[in-house]
């Protein structure tokens, strides 16, 4: 039980370096073409990727009786096609460190929900954990001064990534009720899938065609660290860990992502560790410790 605990803990160490990687490769490819055609790609990818290591596991295909089949429709919405258009278009106007910051109140959303409808508990110490992680985007997002968000000082992309943080929560609860009946594999592939055909009209809409000419090499490379390491297996990762620790345990461990998010910018984008970021950003850490601690 050791052995398999500790495994469990560093694959979600290894998912949270991934997915602070995610924020640097999804800004440079938001830069180069719509969010739906960078999200398609990315879940594309990764949906192969996901649906293959099935078959290696189960011999075949999974299949899904026809009371699952809604409860996978909606992970994929909330977690792939939700999370995906917050995330690429909030990726076009803010930096990568400063969103990632932000994403780090969504442990304290899980613990909430969690101690809401799965009967958790919610004491003074979670509470107070609560409040000092939402002072603390407060101070990211409005750059050091949070009184700003009361005179419109709050920019669409911050609006965006908070979609990122209402999305994932709804992706982790549903998860956790979907995986009492499927293997997280399994979870993690069908949602993805069901994910991928909601974005592809959307993506056509916006002109996936024509973007694909404007692809780079290093686009390449970011659609391939983004949907086969970032989400194939740190999604499984996640997942299975949630199935093994539970919701809020799993989910404390995004209080890593910000750290990852904004060591990856400043080394490969040279984006400025601003005091506000540093001072935001250990105020949501330190909430998200006090609110998960028990």
């Amino acid at each position: 039980m050791k052995q398999s605990l500790t495994y469990t803990y560093v694959l979600l160490v290894l998912s949270m370096m991934l997915w602070g990687g995610t924020w640097v490769a999804g800004r440079v490819l938001a830069q180069s073409v719509h969010p739906m055609t960078a999200a398609v790609l990315r879940f594309s990818l990764a949906s192969v990727i996901l649906l293959f290591m099935c078959r290696r596991a189960e011999g075949r295909l999974p299949r899904l009786k026809r009371d699952q089949i809604l409860p996978v429709v909606f992970l994929g919405a909330t977690g792939v096609f939700a999370y995906s258009y917050f995330f690429f278009t909030g990726l076009q106007t803010i930096s990568a460190g400063r969103a990632a910051l932000i994403v780090a109140c969504t442990p304290v959303c899980i613990a909430v929900i969690s101690a809401l409808f799965c009967g958790e508990r919610f004491g003074p110490l979670r509470a107070a954990g609560t409040l000092i992680s939402l002072v603390g985007v407060s101070v990211v997002i409005a750059d050091g001064d949070p009184l700003a968000l009361l005179s419109g000082g709050v920019s669409r992309g911050d609006f965006m990534i908070l979609g990122c943080v209402a999305s994932w929560t709804a992706y982790t609860m549903g998860g956790r009720a979907v995986m009492k009946h499927l293997p997280p594999l399994t979870s993690v592939a069908w949602s993805s899938f069901t994910g991928t055909l909601m974005l592809l009209p959307a993506a056509l809409a916006q002109g996936l065609v024509a973007d694909l000419g404007n692809v780079r090499p290093v686009d390449w490379g970011c659609v391939v660290f983004l949907g086969f390491l970032a989400t194939a297996l740190a999604y499984y990762w996640y997942y299975r860990a949630i199935n093994i620790i539970g919701a809020s345990r799993a989910g404390i461990f995004i209080n890593m992502v910000p750290a990852f998010a904004v060591l990856t910018g400043f080394l490969l984008l040279d984006e400025p560790i601003h005091l506000s970021l540093a001072i935001g950003g250990f105020m949501v850490i330190s909430g998200v410790y006090l609110t998960n601690r028990a």
